[in-house]
């Protein structure tokens, strides 16, 4: 207790008095005329007369308040404006600083319905704004192009970075979801809201961790928070019949099409969207940030859905059904070298994979509140997909680095002509295969809680109960048809050894899962309160796996209907049936305490597990049970230095199983060369997370400064044991427990208006370590062994900005560095880097006319890989021009007009590091149409 009243005190010690005690507050609020009610975020500046000079502005609270530090007597005009209202403005005068704050009463903005029509904005918003947690981002204030959706405009936001695998962090933090006025939009998906919500539409972004249902039901945290994106629309776009029409086509065969309609009146929203395209969801980008992210093949994919949500005063309804489907030609050249002991083995591939695939989806959300004491919660959710898939891979195996004797091993995998380069390669070469692999796929996933809560009383006593199901079920057929070629091992003729294999396989799983939960909130005192949570779930699956030769069906494809009397070439050794069973008690205590500077919560969570595998292999009967107890503490303190300003630490423990097929002690080859067993004796992996931030806002500077640290420990970590076969070049892989994975980063970001607000600076530094562990194969001991692979990087961006009513000028740096450290393999130490620097320039000129264009140099260095270290200037540039008041947009836009993208990705971790190049389209130049259609209060947009 000592100790936590000294942290207490240091963090009270933190707080800065930035006002000045011989000044006076000007206070007020900001109100829309025609209701009354206060506008949050609009702008209130005090100029001093008569040359109109800023002395000092802020935002609006929630309630539409604001208060404006007053220290020098004089003569001043007030302002008040905010997008979509004529601006208020009110002169005050005083011959000396009055002794008493000064109360400026209710100014009420009017409505501009000329401003709103044509988008006038007639105040700078502040980029940026923190209130507690909350991140809010003004949207006017960033310069996107016309007809624009969401994911151009996340990617100019300060902090905000897109991931090579598309996730979105902003400010360190991973986005989950996203929501539209506190609505869940097609359940919150990330991919649905970014490639289809206009910006045109939006007024403010807002990110925050959203507390769980069962976290904003009953008080209980229960480590399921998000991060989400809240988009809030313009006053008056969001009411009547509003929506967009965007079609596109392009040189190298490129097209895109969009459709959105949407219904918001009041309380009840609905929206449609159609998409279709074959340039992987691409969007325009002026953006002279660095990109790094490829294109993985030729992707076409398509989109159609409906949302959802009505509420009024006792129910809450949301939902949506969609449907996604894609077409792929994924190619991809690979080299990866795999490390050893004593030495590395080097594999290259050509790989040709073309699938067709699709989902359908519903998910609802029914919240029921009988009365002020209730609340009844019902989530069902339930997904169809399919997949389709065709995989051509020609590979070959060395004993050294092919690239060492020729330029393209990949091109080299088989033997040929050139009797000089083949003497070579022969005393190299392990293994060549060619593999035709087909397969089937349906899945069927639902799940199902019920969630009731009930209220005792007005002091924080209350009590719940879940109930929840869910199902998981998949057929798959797969076609695998092999030929391997081992040049270390000689047939009875003296002859390369070669494998045949021809085989059908049938999957089948059945899952099934059931929980239940009561927790009780007790107060102890009138801001302490004891909480309690007892959850038991019970899993039960089934997988069935049934192995035929089709040795004696040549000719015959996945296509085709199975031949009669296949199931006699039945493989009993690679035949298996498995039950396994999960139960696990949850069990939590926690003791919160609620005070108007901070929040605290801290507790114990305790998980007896039981785990019961019994499965068949051929004629043998086998049954596996373990019993496991984890325990860990859970802490969530939050401070609260003032309305902007806050710091937030929280630790819990989670739980992760493995996968049923991972614990089946039986050998998969129908690989010969990537043989896999799976380990009875696996455990539960535990992770222990980490989470510190800190944020605070300057109104009167637009300044903000955020913070965040994130840790991630995790015991009895799953990683593959690897036996390797140096006749062959083959792998015999086993998945084991490890510890020693953890990792962390820390992410600063720093943002500010210059005196005239005209001018921004954004600078955001991030440090990540990585300590990764696994097993690689000692060819003495024929053992495995453990190896540790650490990685270090820092990373700094640097931006500003210039923009006014006519331009927006913006240029952006960074630069990456990291060192990569192998325990066992000093040698393959490295330490690449990458920078960039670029600018981006926006021109609005007359007659409706727009021009945009954004060009950077991302370069790369200091990698082994030679072909990694190279420059790639990128060039987009827009043209366009609006007509018919606006609601119509013609435009030409050119990807890449330089041609210097990349399409090349790169792995590492303990005992593996690869780079694949795939192929894809990235320079080319697409002609768009746009229709904006909009109907505000039954009336047509004139």
């Amino acid at each position: 207790m000592k100790n936590i009243y000294l942290i207490l005190s240091f963090l009270l010690l933190l707080q800065v008095n930035v006002f000045s005690q011989n000044a006076v507050t000007l206070r007020g609020v900001v109100s829309d005329s025609s209701t009354g009610i206060g506008i949050e975020y609009a702008t209130v500046q005090l100029l001093s007369m008569p040359d109109s000079t800023l002395v000092s502005g802020v935002v609006t609270q929630k309630d539409g308040s604001f208060s404006l530090p007053f220290s020098k007597a004089g003569s001043y005009c007030v302002v008040a404006s905010y997008i979509g209202y004529n601006s208020f403005s009110k002169n005050i005068y005083y011959r000396s600083l009055p002794e008493n704050d000064i109360q400026l009463g209710n100014l009420k903005l009017s409505f501009d319905a000329i401003m709103l029509d044509e988008a006038v904005v007639t105040a700078e918003a502040p980029p940026v704004k923190m209130e507690e947690d909350t991140v809010v981002y003004n949207a006017s204030a960033y310069k996107v192009t016309e007809g624009a959706v969401l994911e151009e405009l996340i990617e100019k936001l300060p902090g905000a970075e897109v991931a090579d695998d598309g996730k979105i962090k902003i400010n360190g933090r991973e986005l989950k979801k996203i929501m539209v006025d506190g609505k869940e939009f097609f359940g919150g998906d990330l991919k649905t809201g970014l490639q289809n919500l206009p910006v045109e539409l939006i007024d403010q972004l807002k990110t925050y961790s959203k507390e769980s249902d069962m976290e904003r039901m009953t008080g209980i945290d229960d480590g399921d928070d998000e991060v989400v994106l809240d988009i809030k629309f313009k006053k008056g776009k969001n009411k009547g019949w509003f929506g967009n029409l965007d079609v596109a086509g392009g040189t190298e065969e490129r097209y895109s099409s969009k459709v959105m309609l949407n219904r918001f009146v009041e309380d009840t929203q609905h929206s449609i969207i159609g998409t279709a395209n074959n340039v992987d969801d691409r969007n325009f980008s002026n953006s002279s940030r660095a990109n790094w992210k490829q294109n993985n093949g030729l992707i076409s994919s398509y989109n159609a859905g409906y949302n959802m949500a009505v509420k009024n005063e006792k129910l809450e309804i949301g939902g949506s059904v969609q449907w996604r489907g894609n077409d792929k030609d994924i190619r991809g050249i690979n080299s990866t070298e795999r490390f050893y002991s004593s030495k590395s083995t080097f594999s290259n591939a050509n790989n040709i994979n073309n699938s067709t695939s699709g989902n359908i989806k519903t998910d609802w959300r029914v919240e029921w509140k009988p009365d002020k004491l209730t609340t009844i919660l019902f989530r069902p959710s339930f997904t169809y997909s399919y997949d389709n898939n065709r995989q051509n891979n020609i590979s070959g195996s060395f004993n050294q680095n092919p690239e060492a004797v020729v330029e393209n091993p990949a091109d080299h995998i088989y033997p040929g002509d050139d009797v000089e380069l083949e003497t070579v390669l022969r005393d190299i070469r392990i293994n060549s295969s060619m593999v035709d692999n087909s397969s089937m796929t349906n899945k069927l996933n639902g799940s199902a809680s019920l969630m009731i809560n009930r209220k005792i009383g007005d002091n924080g006593r209350n009590i719940g109960f879940r109930l929840g199901t869910g199902i998981n079920d998949s057929d798959n057929g797969r076609f695998r048809d092999s030929e391997t070629t081992y040049y270390r091992l000689k047939d009875m003729y003296g002859n390369d050894s070669v494998a045949y294999r021809r085989q059908y396989i049938s999957t089948e799983t059945e899952s099934r899962n059931y929980s239940a939960q009561i927790t009780y909130s007790e107060p102890i005192t009138q801001s302490a309160f004891l909480q309690f949570s007892y959850q038991f779930l019970y899993k039960k699956s089934f997988s069935g796996k049934s192995t035929y030769d089709f040795m004696h069906y040549d000719g015959w494809s996945l296509e085709h209907e199975l031949p009669q009397g296949y199931e006699t070439f039945m493989i009993d050794s690679l035949g298996k049936d498995a039950d396994y069973k999960y139960f696990n008690h949850d069990i939590s205590m926690t003791v919160r305490v609620i005070r108007k500077k901070y929040k605290l919560s801290v507790g114990i969570t305790m998980q007896p597990q039981k785990s019961v595998l019994s499965y068949r292999l051929g004629e043998a009967f086998m049954d596996t049970t373990r019993q496991v107890f984890n325990f860990a503490p859970k802490i969530d303190f939050k401070y609260r230095f003032s309305k902007v300003s806050q710091l937030q630490f929280k630790y819990y423990g989670k739980s992760s199983q493995p996968g049923m097929e991972a614990m089946l002690p039986i050998e998969d080859n129908s690989n010969p060369l990537n043989i896999r067993v799976g380990n009875p004796g696996l455990l539960p992996s535990f992770s222990h997370n980490i989470r510190l931030g800190m944020n605070t806002y300057n109104n009167e500077y637009q300044r903000s400064v955020i913070i965040n640290a994130n840790a991630s420990i995790v015991q009895n970590s799953i990683s593959n044991s690897t036996m390797y076969n140096e006749e062959t070049g083959g792998r015999i892989t086993m998945p084991k427990n490890i510890n020693g994975n953890w990792n962390g980063n820390l992410t600063a970001g720093f943002n500010t208006a210059l005196r005239n607000k005209k001018f921004t600076i954004h600078a955001n530094t991030s440090f990540r370590y990585r300590n990764s562990v696994g097993y690689i194969y000692e060819s003495s001991s024929k053992s495995t062994m453990k190896n540790t692979l650490s990685e270090t990087g820092i990373t700094g961006r640097l931006s500003g900005v210039f923009r006014n009513e006519l331009m927006e000028l913006s240029a952006n740096s960074s630069i990456g560095y990291t060192f990569e450290k192998n325990k066992l393999y000093p040698d393959n130490n490295q330490e690449p880097y990458t920078y960039s620097y670029g600018c981006s320039a926006t021109f609005n000129l007359p007659w409706s006319i727009s021009i945009m264009s954004g060009i950077v140099n991302q370069c790369r260095r200091g990698y082994d890989d030679d072909y990694f270290n190279r420059d790639e200037l990128l060039w987009n540039a827009r043209l366009s021009k609006s007509f018919y008041k606006g609601r119509a947009i013609f435009s030409i836009e050119a990807y890449d007009m330089l041609a210097q993208k990349s399409n090349i990705s790169r792995s590492l971790n303990s005992n593996v590091r690869s780079i694949t190049e795939y192929n894809g389209v990235n320079s080319y130049v697409m002609a768009h149409f746009i229709y904006r259609y909009n109907v505000m209060g039954g009336k047509k947009k004139k």
